[in-house]
């Protein structure tokens, strides 16, 4: 079956200012109708971008002074705290990809797939690189899409800090694809042990922050149930060798100390080696050297330690960055330098107040400054004062496998209330249905996880493929 007809639609026009560029690099005209009067692009479909798209949308569906395009690289949506269970192979069905062009036709948006390259504040314009379909055919030029309020949510990329290696032989769970790529991998790996009696798989996990400890559960998880459907992996007291290689002294750097042991010494009952104060020298095709000098062997290594802004932002028309590569933006989420440019989500560095920390960056923290600038922009199309955002820490919470997470919640009262095993991980699943509200809305979204769970009964609890 051919995508290309569906990658056609998804690239054509989206408000009659998408054009594509000439060979000598100059625009063509368009016969498309007058664009409308203020156009709003928002680039990146992430946790923060697509709700933002379906929020103002429903919110400015009548007007039709008003347009809204969201623009993404991918046809579908993943929600990126779940990367770690697509990469593991266990992700649920409700909780899977979400169809772009389904979105813009329920909440009122337009969807545009393509890569940001660059962007021409002057203009104000935005270049998306040249569409390619599966097959390397060309479905469009690059070409350019006019703005009059432009936001960004790229989100963020892992930080190497220069590892060699890394980029040549590690998988970084930036994108639905690298956790996909991840379970390929994963899958031939769990095949060879099965046919050549060589030992367990070995995985090592660079990274002890959410991420990190996350796919180390639902991995050991993962393998044990695709070890039920072989002979020589069953038999194995742990078919699968996992080390997860912090260079801190403790994991969950950004949570309280306590909660921090409590994970640690759930790892170790599940089976995960844990390494910390570990700073890696190299990643190899087969292993991780140690900055110790010590050698773990690896046939599978992720790269989960630290973000950084993806590499676009280096080429925004001389945008400020901050010193991880992301997007400085104030108080009111607009850019230090161009206030027609905003930014939200991992992919921007805020600091709310003089005395307050930076915004972490959370799928809490998107999905609220995803709610703020509906108010923010809908106020400066009417020309009024913006707002500032304000960040509401409800608390973290990780999840330890399917039945098991860990973390604390904000109180009303400002307490942090702890949360620990099957508890916790309902609150966790309740935060995942929060997203599917925001997106589908609550009777699609019940059907869809009734759906789910029936479905469940008769399918293999890892993807086997």
């Amino acid at each position: 079956m051919s995508f290309t007809p569906l990658l056609r639609q998804a690239a054509a026009p989206a408000d009659g200012t998408a054009h594509p560029a000439t060979a000598r690099g100059t625009d063509r005209a368009s016969s498309s109708p007058p664009a409308p009067a203020h156009r709003i692009v928002i680039v990146g479909g992430g946790a923060g971008g697509l709700a933002l798209a379906a929020r103002l949308g429903e919110a400015l569906r009548d007007d039709r002074m008003v347009s809204i395009t969201l623009v993404d690289a991918s046809l579908t949506h993943v929600w990126k705290p779940l990367l770690h269970e697509v990469a593991a192979g266990t992700l649920r069905p409700p909780d899977g990809e979400i169809d772009y062009l389904q979105q813009a036709r329920m909440h009122g948006f337009r969807f545009h797939l393509g890569t940001l390259d660059t962007v021409d504040r002057q203009r104000r314009r935005i270049w998306l690189s040249a569409l390619l379909d599966e097959a390397g055919e060309e479905i469009a030029p690059r070409r350019w899409i006019g703005y009059d309020t432009l936001v960004l949510a790229l989100g963020s990329v892992v930080n190497d800090f220069g590892t060699p290696g890394v980029r040549e032989h590690a998988v970084a769970l930036d994108e639905a694809a690298d956790a996909r790529r991840f379970h390929r991998r994963l899958l031939a790996a769990c095949a060879r042990a099965e046919l050549v009696p060589d030992g367990p798989v070995d995985v090592v996990i660079v990274g002890g922050g959410a991420t990190g400890v996350e796919l180390a559960a639902e991995l050991i998880e993962a393998v044990r149930e695709l070890a039920r459907y072989g002979a020589r992996l069953s038999a194995m007291a742990q078919a699968v060798r996992l080390h997860l290689v912090e260079a801190a002294p403790r994991l969950l750097g950004g949570l309280p100390d306590d909660v921090a042991r409590t994970v640690h010494a759930d790892l170790l009952q599940l089976g995960v080696r844990v390494r910390l104060g570990s700073a890696v020298a190299e990643v190899a095709r087969d292993h991780v050297l140690l900055a110790s000098g010590e050698s773990l062997h690896a046939e599978l290594t992720v790269w989960a330690a630290g973000i950084h802004g993806p590499a676009v932002l280096q080429r925004l028309d001389e945008l400020e960055l901050s010193s991880d590569g992301r997007l400085v933006v104030t108080s009111s989420l607009q850019t230090t330098r161009d206030p027609r440019v905003f930014a939200f989500g991992d992919c921007a560095y805020c600091v709310p107040h003089v005395d307050s920390a930076p915004i972490p960056p959370r799928a809490q923290a998107a999905e609220q400054q995803a709610r703020f600038l509906v108010r923010a922009l809908r106020r400066r199309l009417k020309g009024r004062a913006l707002p500032s955002f304000h960040f509401h820490d409800r608390g973290v919470l990780v999840a330890l496998g399917r039945h098991r997470a860990v973390g604390r919640l904000g109180a009303a009262d400002g307490r942090n209330v702890r949360l620990r095993g099957l508890l916790a991980r309902w609150t966790y699943w309740v935060a995942q249905r929060r997203h599917l509200l925001a997106l589908h809305g609550l009777s699609r979204t019940v059907l869809a996880t009734l759906a789910g769970w029936l479905g469940g009964r008769t399918r293999p609890r890892v993807k086997l493929h």
